[in-house]
């Protein structure tokens, strides 16, 4: 985070201009190259090829204001009350079906239904990003990013708080481009020794 938004939003939390704010600024994340999609994203881009087309361009991501954070929050609690966590084993019978949760529900069926309704606030789809995670105990995870002005935030169905994804205890693998929410990319996290001090 630069100096400049480091200072703005310390102007703007001491004039109370935030009713709720961030715990703490955060970073945006380094992303790399182009990597491989996970199947069950693949699957659902199949099934449903308007979730795989948005084309972004270029620019800066969504400026965090005071509604937009009620509004992160506000969906992060209501998607983590209202689905029930099953595996997808228990309702598919297989591994890794990624799909809009109805009651129910496991990691990525959490953050895809965040993101839909997101999007269906007004944020642009390429500021919200299916994030692949590697869990403290090894296990694969999936979280929603949010791009902001602030840096990155993850929307978490195993954490009620929206934290800065650099203050989450796990290890950052890949994410959806932000310019194409069909294709993959790397993420460059060298957070080792900040991640291992949190386990």
């Amino acid at each position: 985070m630069t100096k400049m938004k480091w200072a703005a939003m310390m102007v703007a939390v001491l004039a109370g201009a935030w009713t709720a704010t961030p715990a703490a600024a955060g970073s945006a994340m380094k992303t790399g190259a182009r990597t491989t999609q996970p199947v069950g994203h693949y699957e659902l881009c199949q099934a449903k090829p308007d979730e795989c087309g948005v084309r972004s361009a270029k620019r800066a991501p969504v400026e965090l204001t005071r509604s937009l954070w009620s509004e992160i929050i506000a969906v992060n609690d209501d998607v983590n009350a209202e689905v029930a966590p099953r595996t997808d084993m228990e309702m598919w019978g297989r591994q890794e079906v990624w799909s809009y949760p109805s009651g129910q529900g496991d990691c990525e069926d959490y953050a895809l239904e965040k993101r839909r309704r997101l999007i269906a606030l007004g944020v642009p789809a390429g500021d919200l990003l299916m994030t692949v995670v590697r869990q403290p105990n090894g296990d694969g995870h999936a979280v929603l990013t949010v791009r902001t002005s602030l840096g990155d935030f993850v929307l978490d169905n195993l954490e009620g708080r929206v934290a800065a994804w650099e203050e989450t205890p796990y290890t950052y693998l890949k994410r959806q481009s932000e310019r194409n929410s069909g294709v993959w990319v790397k993420i460059i996290d060298d957070r080792a020794e900040a991640v291992a001090s949190l386990r």
